[in-house]
């Protein structure tokens, strides 16, 4: 019998069902407590699984007329989509079907198509989109957000970003007491705007282990657990780290096919940068939570290929294991009350 239930947006991305399907068959092969509810067009999925081999019982097909695109306004498709594989995805988890949705869909549809329909928890005005990004230390991440779903955020929403990234780090990344950091463009404390000096106050004046301000270097250091920012800047600062690294991975290719010395030299150190490469792989981080939200939602990259969105499928199953809305909805309620009392 299984024991949790996922409803997964299977025509959303780039790719669709070749995508989709083929990482809900791997995660369920690796997870049998798992089942996957595939939504969509079911001509599509049919013909995807024809020649493949479903466990029985716990893949299940089920049926959405409309597609939502990569590029098609949010009001609209919350206007004119309500039977979108995207929203009947989301529609599963409210009505208790499926314990969370996974989507590679559309970012600002998805996001309100979810704030719609499960609508955010207590004490959260606006829900953020939150990742883990590598460091230089090899075993620790960092947890970033917003990365995109608001891209002006006052102060009172800064800080409820940073009590959310506190609450997951500490649940989902298992970090004791996570350090708290805020992204600004530099350490001192008389720099930076209105927002965030005074989203520094409200943060020194709780309980969370605030840290103060870091610049954009300290994302990789691996100094801070959370670092919090409005999701312009944060957004900017991840599409800059997957620029970079495909920079980097361009110019060592170039280096290594110079000529048969260079090539060589490539092959002799192939396992470390075979190492390098998955250490810096989008892939491996894929999966990014729509945290604040009454229920789980995953969003996955758009781009991403069965690794990648397999990924986003364990991140789900974690979520759903650990409880996120219930638990951070409790510890929210503490922390935002020992805010209010320390005033």
């Amino acid at each position: 019998m299984f024991s949790y239930t996922l409803a997964i947006d299977a025509m959303g991305g780039d790719h669709g069902p070749s995508v989709t399907v083929a990482a809900a068959l791997k995660a369920l092969e690796i997870d049998s407590g798992l089942k996957i509810i595939l939504v969509g067009d079911l001509n599509s999925l049919t013909q995807q699984l024809a020649q493949c081999s479903a466990p029985d019982g716990r893949l299940e097909l089920y049926a959405a007329s409309q597609i939502v695109g990569m590029d098609e306004p949010p009001a609209l498709s919350l206007r004119n989509k309500r039977d979108s594989s995207m929203r009947v995805a989301i529609n599963l988890v409210k009505e208790g079907v499926a314990q969370a949705c996974v989507s590679a869909g559309n970012t600002g549809a998805l996001m309100a198509t979810a704030r719609f329909v499960l609508k955010t928890l207590p004490g959260i005005d606006r829900p953020a989109i939150s990742a883990v990004l590598p460091t230089m230390h090899e075993n620790t991440k960092v947890r970033v957000l917003d990365l995109g779903a608001n891209v002006d955020s006052q102060s009172e929403y800064l800080f409820q970003f940073a009590v959310m990234g506190s609450v997951l780090s500490e649940l989902v990344d298992n970090v004791s007491n996570p350090r708290v950091g805020l992204l600004n463009i530099g350490s001192e404390e008389i720099k930076g705007n209105d927002q965030v000096k005074k989203t520094a106050e409200m943060l020194k004046a709780s309980r969370i282990n605030y840290i103060g301000y870091v610049e954009g270097d300290a994302i990789y250091q691996g100094t801070v657990d959370v670092i919090v920012c409005d999701g312009f800047v944060g957004n900017v600062a991840l599409k800059v780290t997957e620029g970079v690294t495909k920079l980097v991975s361009h110019y060592i290719k170039l280096a290594f096919h110079r000529n048969w010395l260079s090539r060589l030299a490539g092959l002799a150190v192939l396992p470390v940068l075979n190492k390098i490469s998955k250490c810096l792989d989008p892939a491996q981080y894929n999966g990014a939570s729509l945290v604040g939200l009454n229920g789980i939602v995953i969003k996955s990259h758009g781009n991403a290929n069965v690794l990648a969105f397999n990924n986003a499928i364990n991140q789900a199953v974690l979520e759903i294991k650990q409880n996120i809305p219930e638990r951070i909805q409790k510890n929210i309620a503490g922390l935002l009350q020992s805010y209010d009392s320390d005033l």
